[in-house]
Formats: structure tokens, sequence, C-alpha cells
């Protein structure tokens, strides 16, 4: 007879094998000229079931912040917060705020629980963020989250140098194109932009 001590390394590779996961998303960032534009799309999917098609993972963090998330809802709306926190702290120096942040999220014992991956951007910088104490910023302005993230940036990438276009329609057509592909996203997309000739909104309440 086997132990249960022998057993429950079975049981618990079974349960986790057989419990449904939540797939990912598309976040995609792109900047271009005096232009930049985080979009997400409105999918959840859990398992192989579509469980809501109009989630909003796009938001303003401030009024000059914007960011966009892929992972676990509840998780990225507590980083979010942290964020706003830390960009309280640092006014106009995103990079610091968001090394900050990421210095918590690898340290901390609750934060590092977090999943959840970010990219977050102002004017000056976009920056991605994981609970590995990552800050990575693109060398080419476009950056892609989520499990259809590298096929936006493929796109996004191909139509960068086209000058009929700006960034918010280069990341809508990219969208599409990851959309197309990645079956856990779809053309539900939210929009946020920051330009240096328009008016700054007010941050969007959570």
């Amino acid at each position: 007879t086997v132990g249960f001590r022998q057993r429950a390394p079975l049981i618990r590779a079974f349960a986790s094998s057989s419990r449904p996961e939540y797939h990912g998303t598309t976040i995609l960032c792109v900047r271009k000229d005096d232009q930049v534009v985080i979009i997400g799309d409105g999918q959840v999917s859990l398992g192989a079931t579509v469980v809501k098609p109009n989630a909003r993972k796009v938001r303003r963090v401030t009024p000059d912040v914007i960011a966009g998330f892929a992972g676990a809802t509840a998780d990225a709306m507590s980083l979010f917060e942290r964020l706003e926190a830390r960009l309280e702290e640092h006014p106009g120096q995103l990079m610091r705020s968001c090394v900050e942040l990421a210095k918590a999220w690898r340290t901390d014992k609750y934060l590092r629980r977090l999943e959840a991956t970010m990219v977050v951007s102002d004017l000056q910088t976009s920056l991605t963020l994981t609970g590995d104490g990552d800050v990575l910023e693109p060398s080419d302005g476009v950056i892609g989250i989520g499990s259809g993230g590298m096929y936006a940036v493929a796109a996004a990438r191909a139509m960068m140098d086209r000058t009929d276009l700006d960034a918010t329609q280069i990341a809508k057509r990219a969208m599409e194109i990851a959309a197309d592909i990645c079956v856990y996203s779809n053309r539900n997309f939210t929009i946020e932009t920051l330009a240096a000739d328009s008016p700054v909104p007010d941050a969007a309440t959570p």
C-alpha cells in the first residue's frame, strides 16, 4: 500500500493539472513622435471558456501616467494603487517610482505573491514591470505583454516606419492582427493615449 506521504505529491499534481487556469491577454504600448499609446483587449478566459469579453485592463493611473496589465485583476489593482502612491511620493519621476515598486514587489512578503505584469508609460518613458524585480525600457518604443503580446509587437514594429500612421493607428492595427492570432484575445479594445499637444485629462477612478 502506498503511504499518504508518497501519494500526496501525486494528488497535488493531479489537482493542479485539472484546475482551470486564467489565460493571458494582449497589452501593447506604442511610442511614436510625440504620442504614446497603451491598448489592451477585453477578453478573460478560464480554461477553454470566455468568462468576460469586455474587461478593462488599461487605465490612467495619474493624469500624465497610463498603464496596462496582464494577469490577475485583483493583483493588478493592488499594484496600481501602490504605483499611484509611489508617484505621489516622487512626482514626475516615473522611473524612480517604478524601481521602488519593483523592489517592494520582489521583497515584500505580501506583494511577491501578486501575479501580474505591468506596462507603465508617461510622455518620456515606457517601462515593463514584473514580480521578478525587472524594470525594462524598450529600445524601439514598443512593448507587448500577455499571451498575444509578441504578435502585437511584431506587427507594430513592421509599421513603425510608416509615415502615414501615428502611434494610435499602429497600435490598433497591431492589436487587430494579434487578436486574429491569439485565441485568448479579442477586439474589444481599451485605449489610453498621451500626447504632448493634448490637454491632460483627470485620472480615471478605479
